[in-house]
């Protein structure tokens, strides 16, 4: 059979129709084939067009990862990425062509490499209300940056996720917000009481009047346009360079920082690993049990002090006051160039 048959098939029928896979998993895994055929090919020295599934072998297989690791410089989690796509199409060839089980099985014996992984970059809460103070609220988008720096460490939210939210998704009333996460699967988690006020602060009076088509989303940049994962990455790099010294930024992910910190927070606060689970969204719990690896010391008076804070309700943030003043200001200054 030859082989681009079955990546036809891989990609027309079996991640769409029968797994139901998420857009950058199916791009995740064109990327992973627009490199393995041209490495095939040459390996056995014939045409791309002239490969066939009967080609597929352990050795073939082996070759390429080598490939990726020598020739690519690629690390070995790239590489176990790239062994998973294949990975896939086997299970697509042992469920669609089941007398090509064997060769299926072959593959899917091959085991991942096994890596180092790198240590949680999570902020302490001291560090993260140094985050929050750097928010500058007279500038333009400063109550918005600081509602979603609040949310991302609240709810623990990928940069992805918070990128994609609606504003139906968010029900002040109940505190509650539903977030789409991996794999398509909602959750709802609790806000806070700041982080509620907050958004529905940033709603009612700061939000961007956003393009007709972007006019569902929650949080919507300069230009009438959604914000994207990017801009969030870069926002919440912008005040993490602003708060933090150099020396301290490194091993952080800007904004997967403040979700190991939300589930760090949440740990420290004596919340199950099914309750961090949920709340995160993560599939496995073995995502979660990363996090009992932790030695945490329990600062008991920085935790009470944050919740807190948390807590507290706008009126009593000097900040938010001034950021009013401020308004009051500029609304007295009009009105005296207009007279």
């Amino acid at each position: 059979m030859k082989l681009s048959t079955c990546i036809h098939c891989f990609f027309d029928q079996y991640l769409p129709r029968i797994k139901g896979v998420g857009e950058n998993t199916t791009k995740a895994y064109r990327d992973a084939f627009t490199l393995f055929l041209p490495f095939a090919a040459d390996h056995l020295s014939i045409e791309i067009e002239s490969l066939r599934t009967e080609h597929l072998s352990c050795d073939l297989v082996l070759a390429f990862l080598d490939h990726l690791e020598s020739d690519r410089t690629n690390i070995a989690r790239t590489r176990n990425s790239r062994l998973a796509t294949l990975k896939s199409f086997a299970k697509m060839i042992r469920l669609m062509y089941p007398d090509q089980r064997k060769l299926a099985d072959t593959i899917l014996s091959l085991p991942p490499k096994r890596i180092q992984k790198p240590l949680i970059g999570f902020l302490a809460l001291e560090e993260i209300l140094k985050v929050f103070e750097r928010v500058e609220l007279k500038k333009k988008q400063g109550l918005r940056d600081y509602a979603i720096l609040h949310l991302l460490f609240d709810s623990g939210a990928r940069a992805s996720e918070l990128a994609t939210l609606n504003l139906d998704y968010f029900d002040p009333q109940k505190r509650t917000l539903a977030i789409l996460g991996k794999g398509n699967r909602y959750r709802q988690i609790e806000l806070s009481l700041r982080t509620t006020q907050l958004l529905s602060l940033y709603i009612t009076k700061y939000r961007v009047t956003p393009k007709p088509l972007y006019r569902h989303r929650l949080f919507i940049n300069q230009r009438g346009e959604e914000l994207t994962r990017h801009g969030i990455h870069h926002l919440c790099q912008k005040y993490l360079r602003k708060a933090l010294p150099p020396k301290r930024l490194k091993g952080l992910s800007a904004a997967h920082s403040f979700r190991h910190s939300c589930a760090v927070n949440m740990l420290c606060s004596g919340a199950s690993v099914t309750d961090i689970k949920n709340h995160l969204g993560h599939e496995n719990i073995d995502s979660t049990m990363v996090y009992l690896h932790l030695d945490l010391s329990r600062r008991r008076e920085v935790q009470r002090k944050f919740i807190k804070y948390s807590q507290s309700t706008l009126a009593h943030d000097p900040k938010i006051e001034e950021l009013i003043d401020w308004e009051n200001k500029e609304e007295t200054l009009a009105w005296l160039d207009s007279l």
